[in-house]
């Protein structure tokens, strides 16, 4: 028994050391925490979704679920093959191009009426606070910190490991001219340095006058936020980027809610849509779209166009690690417009003639 309790202590004096790390951020407090308090969306001491959403589905349970990711049939979760991509240079630029980069995961940059944007940056090789685990497919993460210009805006939809990557916010500091995030994630990042004058935190229907016709909305999502031990202390969003010509639905992740349509009838329509694809499972199919909910988000959100993220370069879940991909591809029976770009192709997506080719099944 002495032993046991010994163990105990070690791994408990373990836990508290490793929780004490700045990566895994920090609760917000002080004049940010009295204006969360307000929110309507926060109650019982934390963020709570539009519609009830439970973390495991009606039918499943954690010891279930377990069971499965340790012992059920999984098979192809990464690639068999390195990928081998080319990167688009984003620091030479024509100013006047209105392009988009993936990253890999839900990654990326774009370029929009002359604004530099990156979205949720996770360059530093995995998708976890252990160097070890959720690593990165081998080939898929191509960018560094190096390879990105100085930034207009950094918009980050949620604190969770796989959208905020401490290490690579961390180098981005000196390059980004202003933060857009959720409410309460700004604590995390003004630990870690970021002047709190450069950060635009909005809550569930906030905006933001950005100046000279840019302006960006917060909006809902289905999701939940953490990077430790406590949970939705912090909201999870969707973005709304809007310039004198274009309107952009930066999607974050979410499950599939009534949100959507909300959204489609509150801004009418979108030039473009990005919406998460991967690392689902029916087990957590209220956090994260399953396949085809993401095409049923596009028309309900009255976009134009879609290109779909949060695959093919972290294995989350168990399927295999170009199913999303397949799948999509399958269900789009109404032919809508769904750009399929390689990590590191530039892309004009208003360009609707350009075929993108299925690259994944070049990695079988």
């Amino acid at each position: 028994m002495i032993a046991s309790l010994l163990l105990i202590a070690v791994l408990v004096a373990a836990t508290f050391l490793i929780m004490k790390h700045p990566k895994f951020g920090k609760a917000p407090s002080g004049k940010r925490l009295e204006r969360i308090q307000k929110s309507p969306h926060y109650e019982n001491g934390k963020f709570s979704n539009l519609n009830h959403t439970p973390q495991l589905a009606e039918d499943t349970s954690m010891p279930e679920v377990m069971f499965r990711f340790l012992f059920g049939k999984k098979e192809n979760l990464r690639p068999k093959q390195k990928f081998n991509f080319s990167k688009t240079d984003l620091k030479n630029l024509n100013p006047l191009e209105n392009i988009y980069v993936w990253m890999g995961h839900s990654s990326y940059f774009m370029q929009i009426d002359g604004k530099k944007i990156l979205v949720d940056p996770v360059f530093s090789g995995n998708a976890s606070p252990f160097t070890f685990t959720t690593k990165a497919f081998e080939g898929a993460d191509l960018y560094t910190t190096d390879d990105i210009p100085e930034l207009d805006y950094l918009i980050i939809s949620h604190d969770h490991w796989d959208h905020l990557d401490y290490e690579t916010v961390k180098k981005f500091q000196p390059k980004v001219k202003m933060v857009i995030t959720g409410l309460g994630t700004g604590e995390h990042l003004e630990y870690w340095g970021y002047d709190p004058n450069k950060i635009i935190e909005l809550d569930w229907g906030e905006s933001s006058d950005l100046g000279n016709g840019f302006k960006v909305y917060c909006e809902a999502a289905r999701h939940f936020s953490g990077r430790g031990l406590k949970r939705d202390q912090a909201i999870w969003a969707s973005f709304v980027f809007e310039t004198p010509k274009q309107r952009i639905y930066i999607g974050g992740d979410s499950g599939y809610d009534d949100h959507f349509k909300k959204i489609g009838d509150k801004f009418g329509s979108f030039d473009l849509a990005i919406l998460e694809n991967g690392q689902y499972n029916k087990d957590w199919r209220y956090i994260h779209f399953l396949p085809g909910e993401n095409i049923k988000a596009m028309k309900e959100l009255h976009a134009k166009r879609m290109i779909p993220v949060h695959n093919s370069k972290f294995a989350l879940s168990v399927h295999a690690w170009d199913e999303p991909l397949k799948k999509m591809m399958e269900l789009n029976t109404e032919n809508a417009r769904i750009i399929t770009p390689k990590i590191g192709e530039k892309v004009n997506w208003e360009d609707d003639a350009k075929v993108y080719e299925r690259w994944w099944e070049s990695y079988q």
